[in-house]
This record gives C-alpha cells, structure tokens and sequence, in this order.
C-alpha cells in the first residue's frame, strides 16, 4: 500500500507566522513556534466541538507557563514527593514527610509536592518555601494551597491531572512516595510504567513507609505475588523501586544514585550516559560481561561528546560512556547504573 502524500506545504502561510515571530522579535525554538502556530490554525476546520479546543488550549497555556517558572532551577536537583491529603499532622507518616522534606532540602535537593495538605504540606514544612514547589490541582470541592507554599511564587495551579503529572514527572530526579490512596497509587504506578517503558529518564523511585510499617511491603507482596508471578512483569522491573521505613536510608537510596551518574540521552541509536567519573578499563570490560544482553552493538566504552550533544551544548564537559541499548530493559539499565555509582 502506498503511503498517503504529504500535503503541499503553503509559502504564504509560512511567510505570515514568521512576520508573526519576527513581530514579536523572534526567540528561542522559531522552527518548533511556527509548527504549533501551523496546528493551532489547523483546528478552525478539524476539531468542531470548543471543548476539545479548550482542552488543547489550556494545556497549552498551562505547560508553557509552569516550564517558564521551573526553568530557572533547571541546575538543582528535585524530588517530587506524593502521599495522602488525609494524613494529619499528629500521624507518624506526616512527622516523617516533614523530616524526609528537612533532610532532602539539606542534600541541595528542592522538594515538589500537589501543594495540599496531608503529605504535601508536610514536604514544604520541612524543606521550607524557598526549596519548594507547589503544583496545586483545581478540583469541584476547595483545596486551596497549604499555608506554606500559599503566597510563594513558585507556586502553579493546573486544571488538568494530566499536565500536572507531566510537570510532576519531566521536573524530577527522583520521587518519594508516602502512605496514600488512589492519587498516590496512580502517580507511583504511571512513574514506574514511564521508566519501564523509557518514557521519561530513570530515577530514585523510594516507597516511605511508617516506622515498623507494612503499607509498602504489602504492595510489594501484591507485585510479587500477582504481577510478577503471572509473568505479568519482569524480575528486573523490581529493580526500579525501593522501599524503607526510614528517612535517612531514604536520603541516602537518592543521593547514592547521583554519586556518579550524571544523566543519559539517546542520540540516534546511541545510549549516552554521562558521569562525574569516568569507569576503568577492567570495569568496562566488567559491565561488557555482565550487561551483554541489554547491549545490540559495539561494547560498552568511552567516547568524547556526540556531535549532537556538543551541539545542545549538553553537560559537554562531563565523561561519558555509550552503547546500542535495547530499548527494553530498563530494570537492568537501573542496575547498570548501580554498578557505575560503586565503581
């Protein structure tokens, strides 16, 4: 089957939104403006119903700004913190939010939580409002911002749980997770399911658990005992979560996972992962044996910045390794890292 023809493209409509950038003196990303201008005209004549427009249109209004506020703390290091709006200040897990969020901040981590009470107020009293963001939900009933992070400016209402999820997620490093329940299970399940599937970078996925409690092992059991058995998921995928009933442990699962790895990228069909130390040859040739099968190409080595990262201007200065990833085994890549933040 032949595939449809592309549409001829339209000179004077592309010689008008650029006299409409230039109008407002041109910007960053003229090429990715002008395409979004190109759709938005589109919808006078494919989507008929307002709502659906005014669905696009607010997400669209409300990513760009929330990008915008987080845009200046793009060099420091975040954790999104998710837990129960229920859970009041004389519960063991609220007092425990507080100190994770007081011990975090003190790592140079900033904290986000949904700017509610329960579990979220309790991560601003601790990290305090200048380490804090607050990515508050419009709902039917009030749930107005905490007290804590009210009058702060970073500070963003959204209407729409899915743009709010993607600030959640694109804007940390790593996530903590408190006793909560169906928000909280959702957000830790469409976490895990990004990384699994590599829909957003791997991070420190922590389960908080109460002092002697058993909330999280509880879940951990259902996984087990259900998704993994049933072959539901891989072993390897248990590789992508943790659980403690501690805080400083906590701290540490994130703070460890930085010790040495940077970041990662795929340029073409390149893995890229940079890294604050560069792995001996014998640990190469380690991680060559032990992560053969994740591995579709060359072995895993070191290489000088790709030509697309030194043009991104991306963490060039940093050492780096590279190799033909799978695409599929994030649980073992996890591991991988592990493995570069102990050598």
């Amino acid at each position: 089957m032949k595939k449809a023809a592309k549409p001829p493209s339209d000179p004077e409509l592309k010689r008008r939104i650029q006299e409409l950038i230039d109008y407002k003196h041109g910007g960053h990303n003229q090429e990715s403006v002008a395409d979004i201008i190109e759709n938005a005209l589109k919808l006078l004549k494919d989507v008929q119903d307002s709502g659906d427009v005014r669905v696009i249109q607010t997400s669209l209004r409300e990513l760009r700004y929330a990008f915008k506020l987080f845009a200046p703390y793009a060099h420091v290091r975040k954790v999104t913190m998710f837990g129960s709006a229920r859970t009041q200040p004389s519960r063991p897990e609220y007092q425990q939010a507080v100190e994770f969020g007081r011990k975090i901040a003190a790592a140079g981590f900033m904290v986000i939580t949904g700017a509610g009470p329960g579990i979220m107020q309790a991560g601003h009293e601790g990290a305090g409002p200048d380490m804090s963001f607050g990515v508050n939900i419009r709902l039917p009933w009030d749930q107005g911002a905490n007290p804590v992070i009210r009058e702060d400016s970073k500070l963003i209402h959204f209407k729409y749980f899915f743009t709010r999820k993607l600030i959640f997620i694109r804007e940390a490093d790593a996530i903590a997770l408190f006793p909560g329940g169906f928000g909280t299970m959702d957000e830790g399940y469409e976490a895990l399911t990004l990384m699994q599937t590599g829909k957003c970078q791997l991070m420190p996925l922590v389960l908080i658990d109460r002092p002697g409690g058993a909330f999280w092992k509880t879940w951990d059991k259902q996984v087990r005992e259900h998704l993994l058995r049933d072959e539901l998921i891989s072993p390897d995928d248990l590789n992508l979560y943790q659980i403690t009933d501690d805080t400083d442990h906590a701290v540490k699962m994130i703070t460890r996972f930085y010790r040495n790895f940077h970041s990662s990228r795929f340029v073409k069909d390149l893995f890229v992962i940079r890294l604050k130390h560069a792995p001996s040859d014998s640990a190469l040739a380690a991680m060559n044996e032990d992560f053969a099968g994740i591995n579709l190409g060359l072995p895993i080595k070191r290489i000088e910045p790709t030509r697309d990262e030194v043009a991104d201007k991306d963490h060039v200065d940093l050492p780096r390794i590279a190799f033909q990833f799978n695409r599929r085994d994030y649980g073992r890549l996890r591991q991988l890292i592990d493995v570069l933040n102990r050598v």
